[in-house]
């Protein structure tokens, strides 16, 4: 079961409790009923898209068609519980016109709670055939397989459908237990307690949270990043702004009933832990040295309750893997609770000494910034900023004697604006670095004003899929400027959107006088454009050069979510600057690609991605043990050698010094090596672990050494250095 997309500007929240529940039953004897405030929400919220969302014109009456399909996987993502002859049920009572018309025009929600309650009628039966079949023995020989990705899949045709689908989804669950050394009886025993779990979750569902997930539904035909938000959710969500709650530092939501990590808050202890990333699945959470909880099925402010604790306790966390190849794989990871340190969160850097063709070595530095952090408006005292940091970095690595630089924005998912158009500042002299659309097609363009620049030589800019918003404008900016070469995956993440809360309320004069609290929503306003006009939405930035990269057979960035604003381009601003020629573009390209087909790391790399993707591109699994336990052991094998082939290239890293701000803490640890005190275990199926400089981080080397290139072509290349004048004081729009 799917929910609303993460808010971007939680950047620095820990857990949040905002997002809604999981899908299950109620009462069936209860019914929900449109409530005045919510046909006014209802109402406010569509009058709201209509006049104010960045796409408002691409959505038309016929959009509402899509709604009781959409709604109905938001229920029941899987496609598991309703059957065919549901879908074509609704669709006929509530036809696209009826709906727009007393939906978007009245507020009555009469289709969201009749829908539901189909739905808790057909879970509440199935949990009880589902109790019923596990006191059963399970055939675990036969020669069958199960389609775990059933979320484009039709509904069952009929009942007895759904009754073969469900043995299928059963002996599935069973063989993920006996794949993790449990007994058949214990399988069972787990497999009862999680759908017992998900009925009680059900009965505590409330009309409010329907209503959210409904109008959610709606929210989202403009574009996946809006939503809205009930009154409990958004005053959750103020909760968070404080920042007082102690947890582990990630953002989580609630999908298909499983807890995923959304977001990977920088500084928090899930990021300096290096032992979490985006779209892990945490199944279950206890203490260090007691019983897990498994979580599946649990409304998500009860899996944040049971997560969030006193600072400075210990959380054990069971994990699968994002990506993972078989589902049965698990991490455990025991983390101390705490709240987000933003200095651990800052930039930090170091010089490499990289080797050249003359048999010696060029130093060469690395800025890693983490997000686009700075004064936030609310904090007292003095502020990081990451603009004035990054500039500092680079004075401290000018003055170690370095002869190029890689900024890497890998992992950066984005943050202030302000400090991204001052951060580019640094490498260029003057000019727009960003045109920002507004609902109304006015377009404002963010300028550098600041003639100084901090660092004019060879520049090579390391980006991943995870690379959004904030970090997509420096790249793109600094490309369109001929600045830097551009690294990595084959392209960055494509978000190019703006959102902004609005509380319902402003717009309805009734709903600011009712003594009741209203709800929220979070609406998409506003496009970024780079300088020449190219907007960073969808697409985001294509390298230059491009590496190969197993986030390329994720389902990570913009294009891979339903309703996503397409890509356009606007008119160029006025700015001198041009995108580096290709005679110093090709031989830096050419180059890599000679690494790439010679290198033992390449080798290692590419070995590493192709089974990754095989594994990947399964979606059938066999529901005969033995056949499953075969897999297993073959991929233990294979996982185990590329873990010694990887610990035979660490041993020729490139010698390096790190480099800190003058103010702030050391560095987080790097990666831990695999071992069963940091969680991995043997079943570890993340081919590509958390880097730190001192292990091995095949991209980062490449980026290093295509510096390097640039430096042997020489610094006659006027496209690669500027004129070096003064850096002055940097600020807002500098």
């Amino acid at each position: 079961m799917k929910f609303p997309a993460t808010l971007s500007f939680l950047l620095r929240a820990t857990l949040p409790a905002f997002l809604l529940a999981t899908a299950g039953w109620a009462h069936t004897d209860r019914v929900f009923t449109t409530t005045p405030t919510q046909a006014l929400e209802a109402n406010s919220l569509v009058r709201l898209l209509e006049e104010w969302h960045y796409n408002r014109e691409a959505v038309k009456v016929q959009n509402y068609a899509e709604v009781v399909p959409d709604f109905m996987t938001e229920l029941d993502g899987q496609h598991l519980f309703f059957l065919a002859a549901d879908k074509e049920s609704f669709e006929k009572r509530y036809p696209t016109r009826w709906l727009y018309n007393n939906v978007a025009g009245l507020g009555r929600l009469e289709p969201a709670y009749s829908i539901f309650s189909t739905y808790e009628n057909r879970v509440e039966s199935r949990v009880s055939w589902i109790l019923n079949a596990l006191k059963s023995d399970f055939d675990l020989n036969a020669p069958e397989s199960f389609d775990v990705e059933r979320e484009k899949a039709p509904w069952p045709a009929d009942a007895a459908a759904a009754d073969a689908l469900w043995m299928k989804r059963l002996k599935f669950e069973i063989i993920l237990e006996l794949l993790n050394k449990n007994t058949v009886d214990g399988a069972k025993q787990v497999v009862r307690k999680r759908y017992e779990r998900l009925l009680k979750n059900v009965d505590d569902f409330e009309s409010s949270e329907v209503a959210e997930i409904f109008l959610s539904t709606i929210a989202r035909l403009y574009d996946p990043h809006s939503t809205y938000f009930s009154a409990e959710s958004y005053e959750d969500f103020g909760i968070q702004l404080s920042l007082q709650l102690v947890g582990i530092g990630a953002v989580l939501a609630v999908e298909d009933d499983y807890c995923v990590i959304k977001e990977i808050m920088p500084g928090g202890p899930a990021d300096r832990s290096h032992l979490l990333r985006k779209d892990d699945k945490i199944i279950a959470v206890g203490t260090p040295d007691g019983e897990t909880l498994e979580i599946f099925g649990m409304k998500l402010r009860r899996i944040v309750d049971q997560i969030r604790g006193p600072k400075g306790s210990k959380v054990r966390l069971i994990v699968q893997p994002a990506g993972a190849a078989d589902p049965s794989v698990r991490r455990e990871i025991v983390l101390t609770r705490d709240l987000i340190n933003l200095d651990s969160a800052r930039a930090h850097a170091a010089v490499f000494d990289v080797p050249d063709s003359n048999g010696g070595t060029v130093p060469i530095g690395v800025i890693s910034l983490p997000a686009f952090y700075g004064p936030s408006g609310t904090a007292e005292g003095e502020q990081n900023s990451a603009s004035k940091d990054v500039a500092e970095l680079i004075e401290r690595l000018k003055r170690a004697g370095i002869q190029g630089l890689v900024l890497d924005l890998r992992d950066n998912g984005g943050g202030l604006v302000t400090e991204a158009v001052d951060l580019t500042g640094l490498f260029i002299k003057q000019g727009p670095v960003v045109q920002v659309k507004n609902y109304y097609g006015e377009v404002r363009v963010d300028s550098d004003e600041n003639a100084g620049i901090a660092y004019a030589g060879p520049l090579a800019v390391l980006v991943s899929k995870f690379s959004a918003s904030a970090s997509e404008i420096v790249v793109g900016a600094l490309q369109n400027y001929g600045r830097a070469v551009v690294v990595g995956d084959s392209s960055t993440h494509g978000k190019g959107s703006v959102q902004a809360p609005i509380e319902l309320k402003e717009l309805n004069p009734k709903l600011a006088r009712s003594a009741e609290k209203s709800g929220a929503a979070k609406l998409t306003v506003q496009k970024f454009y780079l300088p020449n006009g190219d907007s960073t939405q969808l697409k985001g930035v294509v390298p230059d050069i491009v590496l190969p990269s197993i986030d390329d057979y994720l389902p990570v960035g913009e294009k891979s979510l339903p309703h996503a604003l397409g890509w356009d381009v606007i008119p160029s601003s006025a700015f001198s600057g041009k995108p580096l020629d290709a005679r110093v573009i090709e031989p830096l390209r050419v180059g890599s690609q000679r690494r790439q087909a010679e290198l033992p790391e390449f080798g290692y790399l590419k070995k590493s991605i192709e089974w990754f993707k095989e594994r990947q591109e399964q979606r059938i699994f066999s529901l005969n043990l033995a056949q499953r336990e075969k897999q297993r052991t073959a991929d233990t094998e294979f996982r185990k050698s590329l873990q010694k082939e990887r610990a035979s290239l660490e041993k020729n890293l490139f010698a390096f010094r790190e480099i800190r701000l003058g103010n702030a803490p050391a560095p987080a640890a790097p990666a831990p090596a695999a071992s069963p005190e940091n969680g991995a275990t043997d079943d570890d199926d993340d081919p590509a672990p958390p880097q730190g400089y001192s292990s091995l981080d095949v991209h980062l080397r490449e980026a290093l050494r295509i510096v390097g290139d640039a430096l042997q072509m020489g610094r006659s290349r006027s496209e690669w250095a500027t004129d070096h004048a003064p850096l002055t004081a940097v600020a807002s729009g500098g």
